[in-house]
């Protein structure tokens, strides 16, 4: 049986075993996937490698930055890149592997290459840039038209962002007294969280796309590395997507993020967004102008000119109204004098109509009455017969309910031979109403007998 050995004994064996296989120190390539600083003034990190699919991690591992070299080379990598160390950075290291029976396997880093990173984040960069155009998308954002009267606005940003409230002051505090309407779209402006945050944002506003008519993506001032979480693919093709113009005031003087290549208008802070707008409404505040002074113009022009030709045409048709009221008047004498001597001759046939009329009308009087009272007295001989008809008929059936009552009057059913059973009063038609001891009495003919209920049977 092989000899048995301890846990501790183990790991001695295997520290053991990676000095003498692992002696020296070694400069690698790794992504910071996490990184903290403790109260000591130690960098832990843990460091991994991704698939090509950037999804997938395929290695991990532990390392740690002593606090007097940390200090070090935090200061330096920020002097070169104008970036603090933070997840998601590549970076190459020089470290050395160091194995601790309570710890593990982990790596001590020694010295780090600033520029590599640099150039890191410029391929980066530069391969979203190429991305975009390759797929056609880079200037569609530019390509849409600003409006003439930008005054509803769609703002993505953190509203505890001194960019925010820079903004929204200069906006409205404008010294020519615009109204403007915003909408605040919260969303991370920094960090990891950046890039789902905007993106929520951009979408919530395109759904409403019809009560905006601008999208403003600002945020204050902040490091370089603030700035790279702009640099997204997905925030850049979401910006060349958009249905309205995207104006990005990010805040950085000297460097543009990808986002700002992409968007209609990349401005450089927040107020210079807003001097933007005010500047848009400000230009088409003087074009109206201009129009109205245009129209003025032109109305009083063709004014003046209709005005002169009111003027001809009135000298013109003083003389031809006058000829014309003359020839009228003419016509209408001789209409006067042909209507007068028409109603006289009217007149005068006229006086012989009214006699021949009423003779016809007295005629046609007398024959129409003749007529009428024949007929009137024709219906009063058939109404009389009818009558006399109807009453015969009913006497008749009178007669015979007269019989049939006679019939069934009580007395006559008793001399039939039939009786009449009540209780209290009620005559009985059945048993049911009858209990026993109940008194009841039966009428016949001839006179009345009381009876005792015994008993009953059905």
């Amino acid at each position: 049986m092989a000899e048995k050995l301890s846990l501790t004994e183990l790991q001695l064996i295997i520290r053991d075993s990676l000095y003498m296989a692992l002696p020296d120190m070694y400069w690698v390539v790794a992504e910071i996937s996490e990184i903290k600083e403790n109260f000591n003034g130690h960098c832990y990190l843990e460091l991994i490698e991704k698939n090509p699919d950037e999804k997938n991690v395929r290695a991990r591992v532990k390392a740690i930055i002593w606090n007097n070299r940390y200090r070090f080379l935090k200061a330096l990598f920020e002097n070169i890149t104008g970036e603090s160390l933070q997840e998601g950075f590549n970076i190459l290291i020089k470290v050395k592997i160091e194995y601790h029976e309570l710890y593990g396997l982990s790596l001590v880093i020694t010295d780090i290459d600033p520029a590599f990173t640099i150039g890191e984040m410029a391929i980066k960069r530069q391969l979203v840039i190429k991305r975009l155009e390759e797929e056609g998308v880079f200037s569609m954002n530019k390509e849409l038209e600003m409006p003439i009267l930008p005054q509803r606005i769609a703002i993505i940003s953190s509203s505890g962002a001194a960019g925010y409230s820079d903004f929204i002051n200069h906006l409205k505090g404008n010294s020519f007294g615009y109204v403007f309407y915003s909408a605040l779209i919260e969303s991370a402006m920094q960090g990891s969280e950046t890039e789902e945050g905007v993106i929520s944002a951009l979408n919530r506003i395109a759904n409403n796309a019809h009560l905006f008519d601008v999208v403003v993506i600002i945020r204050g001032g902040g490091s370089q590395s603030d700035l790279s979480w702009f640099d997204s693919y997905n925030i850049a093709y979401h910006i060349t997507q958009f249905p309205l113009p995207v104006i990005t005031g990010i805040g950085h003087e000297k460097d543009i993020s990808v986002a700002d290549m992409v968007a209609n208008r990349s401005l450089k802070t927040p107020t210079a967004v807003a001097d933007f707008l005010i500047a848009k409404v400000s230009e088409a505040e003087e074009q109206l102008i201009v129009l109205g002074s245009l129209i003025k113009d032109n109305a009083r022009i063709i004014i003046e000119a209709n005005k002169k030709r009111v003027e001809t045409s009135a000298i013109r048709l003083v003389p031809l109204s006058r000829l014309m009221i003359s020839g009228i008047k003419d016509q209408l004498s001789g209409k006067i004098i042909e209507i007068i001597n028409i109603g006289r001759d009217f007149t005068s046939r006229a006086g012989l109509i009214p006699a021949n009329h009423k003779s016809r009308l007295v005629s046609g009087v007398n024959s129409y009455s003749s007529e009428k009272w024949a007929a009137l007295e024709r219906m009063k001989q058939l109404l009389i017969a009818k009558a006399i008809n109807v009453i015969s008929q009913n006497n008749i059936r009178l007669e015979d309910l007269e019989n049939t009552l006679n019939i069934l009057k009580p007395e006559n059913v008793l001399q039939r031979g039939y009786t009449i059973t009540s209780v209290n009063g009620k005559i009985l038609k059945n048993m049911d109403k009858i209990m026993i001891d109940d008194n009841i009495e039966t009428q016949f003919i001839d006179g009345k007998v009381t009876s005792t209920v015994l008993r009953k049977s059905g």
